[in-house]
């Protein structure tokens, strides 16, 4: 990846980093699938009216719908499900641990079903790393936690592979030509069909009580900055870098969640964050492979050429 595509990973991760602060501030008070039916349902709105003050027009072609209809199935409606169920019966930190998974299933899945991004042993190395980055990262409080609630972490694994199909069916939208804002707003918008009428049938929102400031503004931050923002990036991302490095982003969340903590919060930095995040930059440094290949190279330029016979 180019300089600038590492920039919008770190800022993406950001901006996701903060989605485990909003969800866990937001399910204290309302159900999960209400959630993420107004995440997706606000998202979709402000989207719409950015498109409408730019001037970028909308796709209407049916074929295109029926890609942002999959596109929004796989990376909207599973996952935000089985996670915001998930996190609602585990800790955040083990579902941090288990989200991070996704690149590990990305790389997988990329090699069966791309031609330019096949597995190998640097790359599939370099993952190993940042996921035991995040582990050592997070803790191992949280992994004490592996034998409960099975189910829980079943649905967080769940949402980290429908991540990485998603990554890949997400690559066609720039061969289509549409641009990552309309992307963004199109599968939003479709997934936003797809869920809000199921919030309304099982959850029956209006017979909640109205949920607190706190909870409204962790809504819109959800919504607004989490989901619509970051999608714009996220496609941008996808159509530069592919479906494997744009999954990279689930190793960047834990280590902006943790800062976000020491920052705004007053927690404490340990040797373990340090560690961890020792760890997952030296997992990204192996998969970009620029400075292992600086390295072999320098130290091939060092050894004697072989002597001829004669």
């Amino acid at each position: 990846m180019a300089a600038s595509d590492w920039a919008l990973l770190t800022i993406l991760s950001v901006v996701w980093g903060g989605s485990f602060l909003f969800v866990g501030v937001a399910v204290r008070e309302l159900p999960p699938l209400t959630i993420v039916a107004l995440r997706v349902g606000m998202a979709a709105l402000a989207l719409r009216v950015v498109l409408r003050i730019m001037g970028v027009s909308f796709p209407r072609e049916r074929s295109i719908w029926l890609a942002f209809l999959g596109m929004g199935i796989l990376n909207n409606a599973i996952p935000f499900t089985l996670i915001v169920w998930g996190q609602s019966h585990i800790a955040s930190g083990l579902a941090s641990i288990l989200n991070a998974t996704t690149p590990l299933f990305t790389v997988i899945v990329a090699h069966y079903l791309t031609v330019d991004e096949r597995l190998t042993g640097r790359r599939l190395a370099g993952v190993i790393v940042g996921f035991l980055g995040v582990a050592v990262m997070i803790g191992g409080a949280a992994m004490h936690a592996l034998n409960a609630d099975i189910p829980a972490q079943l649905a967080v694994l769940g949402a980290a592979l429908s991540y990485a199909f998603a990554s890949i069916f997400g690559r066609r939208f720039k061969t289509m030509g549409i641009p990552p804002m309309a992307t963004a707003a199109g599968q939003v918008t479709a997934s936003s069909a797809i869920l809000l009428p199921l919030a309304l049938l099982i959850d029956q929102p209006w017979t909640l009580a109205m949920p607190s400031t706190g909870a409204i503004l962790s809504l819109a931050g959800l919504a607004l900055v989490s989901t619509a923002f970051a999608y714009i990036l996220y496609f941008r991302l996808l159509a530069r870098a592919g479906a494997t490095n744009v999954g990279l982003v689930t190793f960047l969340i834990p280590v902006s969640a943790i800062l976000f903590g020491v920052l705004l919060l007053g927690e404490t930095l340990e040797p373990r964050h340090l560690a961890g995040m020792a760890l997952i930059g030296a997992g990204l440094v192996l998969i970009d492979g620029r400075l292992v290949s600086a390295v072999n190279g320098l130290f091939s330029a060092k050894r004697p050429a072989p002597h001829g016979n004669g």
